[in-house]
């Protein structure tokens, strides 16, 4: 991993529909309808907006399996009117919804920590090898049918873990961290192997920006030592709306996406789901154009872990440094010392002398020579 320079990583191409992702096809965009799964003509005319916009993929709540059923129609729907963009059931609790969505959906995404195991129930909190082990056996006995009928279907399937829903057995040993959110993906992922079935995307998504870069780049790394080079999918759980969602968003995917990793993305926004895609589009976009880009001759710093950075140790001066949180340096352009109070900065930069009307309670930092007076 060279972090100065960027360079997409190295994921194989898998069939979703019409439109497959990761090798050498472009980061693909996609958004999720809010409408009831069940409103068939509400979700194809949402479904229709999304596509307009520019998403290529379209993911359908599938609560129960009159959801799973419906996709049937939905998909019909779409179809007649020549939007082809294909469509991804969304799994959670029962695995025969997810049976039934593989039939009707291009791609069906199940989530680890309750598809067979329950979910948090703290109702047993240690499990020895043994126990564990049979676990893991109950989970392929009911994943490997699911795997048949998505091959009899040609359906590839998102194994999506979330932070915060992982099951009684992983959290007993590892706890909610990002190695147990790993672990609970590369599960699955062994037995899709076993099974010689690699249409899989994978997705380890996080509120959390922080959680979910540090979780993504491990799983990254334990794939790569096992020998797996499956796509990404990118996103952060319930970003929120407006510039704080956007922010969260290009924080967490931009990160990532700048990392080579990430192969889908969505930005989970509470709007509109066309809302999203302009935004995930500026983020493929300003990735997109880093690639050729002039040769880094970085170095990593002694002691620096990208899979698990630490911030690095300095001296504090004033309220720069040490144990104290980044400060902000804003240059007032023309002069002017208006700002909303809501985001006032640290310290204000004022060129190479103070201005003739200062601002009350600002610092302003004045460029002195080669050096910084504040």
């Amino acid at each position: 991993m060279d972090i100065f320079n960027y360079s997409r990583r190295d994921s194989k191409e898998i069939n979703v529909g019409a439109t497959p992702m990761g090798g050498a096809n472009p980061i693909r965009i996609q958004s999720m309808t809010n409408t009831s799964t069940m409103d068939t003509e509400a979700c194809v005319e949402q479904a229709k907006r999304i596509i307009d916009a520019g998403g290529e993929y379209v993911r359908l709540t599938t609560q129960g399996i009159r959801e799973a059923e419906n996709l049937k129609e939905i998909n019909i729907g779409l179809r007649s009117q020549e939007y082809n963009a294909p469509l991804v059931a969304d799994v959670h609790f029962n695995p025969k919804v997810a049976d039934v969505a593989a039939q009707y959906a291009e791609k069906v995404r199940i989530n680890p920590g309750n598809y067979v195991d329950a979910a948090r129930t703290f109702k047993k909190l240690e499990y020895s090898d043994e126990e564990y082990k049979n676990e893991i056996q109950k989970i392929k006995n009911r994943l490997v049918p699911f795997l048949n009928i998505c091959k009899e279907n040609h359906t590839a399937i998102r194994i999506g873990v979330n932070h915060g829903s992982l099951s009684d057995r992983i959290m007993s040993r590892y706890g909610d961290t990002p190695e147990g959110m790993v672990e609970s993906c590369m599960e699955f992922l062994r037995i899709c192997l076993e099974e010689n079935f690699e249409d899989v995307v994978i997705s380890i998504k996080a509120s959390n920006t922080i959680v979910m870069i540090k979780t993504v780049r491990l799983l990254v790394d334990t794939m790569e030592k096992e020998g797996m080079d499956f796509p990404i999918h990118l996103g952060v759980t319930e970003a929120g709306d407006g510039e704080d969602g956007r922010i969260k968003s290009a924080l967490g995917i931009g990160a990532l996406l700048a990392d080579g990793i990430g192969d889908t993305i969505r930005v989970s926004l509470s709007e509109a789901p066309e809302a999203e895609i302009p935004v995930a589009k500026k983020l493929v976009d300003y990735i997109a154009n880093r690639a050729n880009h002039p040769f880094i001759p970085g170095k990593e710093a002694e002691g620096f872990n990208y899979l698990s950075p630490t911030r690095r140790k300095t001296i504090a001066v004033n309220n720069i440094g040490g144990d104290n949180v980044p400060v902000v340096i804003s240059e007032r352009l023309g002069g002017s010392a208006e700002f909303n109070p809501q985001f006032k900065p640290d310290y204000i930069y004022s060129g190479s002398k103070l201005p003739d009307c200062r601002v009350e309670s600002a610092t302003y930092v004045v460029d002195i020579l080669h050096g910084m007076s504040l």
